[in-house]
């Protein structure tokens, strides 16, 4: 696959858009030089696309787990009326509804619900580790399930229906096409449109067998060409 060409389609279509919000999930240590990949390609492309875009690192935010409400003993109490987080600065939509924000008064999602749920394009960046996307996505994920629930269970409106999202996903040698497609339905589970040409893999190999430390140096180098990117 031609990554550059790829990535310039995918901007020339984001352009389109009015307001698309990036969030990065891939940790690392503290080290401006030492970027994730992930991250890295995100910031680039809300460089060039300047003002409209807005990028959130879920990694420096504050996200307590899923407290699994979608699935208890009295059966599905996630996202109800009454689990609204009552605050006009953190849910301004007065949409915002997750008992994990209510019980936890320090949690930070909401600053993630705020801005999604003022925009028209969300793209997710994620690595995929272990064969599935790293542990802040799916933690960020399932935290999100009331969107979804909303109108899956408790029958009221999709407030995703007009809003488009995407998945761009690095990995290093196992997995990658599968965590796609999954996360691609996983989204149009939640409501977005998904449209194909928001979701892209980019593996550095196809042997899953290959754990040659060479291969993750050489990775990054391949990396940055493939996309066009400097260091």
């Amino acid at each position: 696959m031609n990554y550059q060409k790829r990535l310039e389609k995918i901007l020339s279509y984001l352009k389109t858009k009015r307001k698309i919000l990036f969030i990065t999930t891939s940790n690392r240590w503290e080290d401006l030089s030492k970027l994730p990949k992930s991250t890295l390609l995100a910031k680039d492309i809300a460089k060039r696309l300047g003002k409209k875009a807005k990028l959130i690192d879920a990694t420096k935010l504050e996200i307590f787990n899923c407290e699994g409400n979608v699935s208890d003993h009295d059966g599905n109490h996630c996202g109800p009326k009454h689990a609204l987080l009552r605050d006009r600065v953190k849910n301004p939509s007065q949409c915002h509804r997750c008992w994990a924000s209510i019980n936890h008064p320090n949690d930070e999602l909401w600053k993630i619900s705020r801005e999604l749920l003022k925009s028209d394009c969300v793209i997710f960046f994620s690595s995929v580790r272990w064969g599935q996307t790293n542990a802040i996505y799916q933690k960020l994920i399932e935290r999100l399930t009331w969107l979804e629930n909303r109108h899956s269970t408790l029958g009221e409106d999709n407030i995703l229906r007009g809003i488009d999202a995407g998945l761009i996903i690095l990995g290093q040698n196992w997995n990658g096409r599968v965590v796609l497609k999954t996360q691609r339905k996983v989204l149009g589970f939640f409501g977005f449109n998904t449209p194909k040409l928001l979701f892209l893999n980019w593996q550095y190999t196809k042997n899953y067998l290959d754990e040659n430390p060479e291969s993750y140096k050489n990775a990054f180098q391949k990396f940055l060409k493939d996309f066009g990117l400097k260091k």
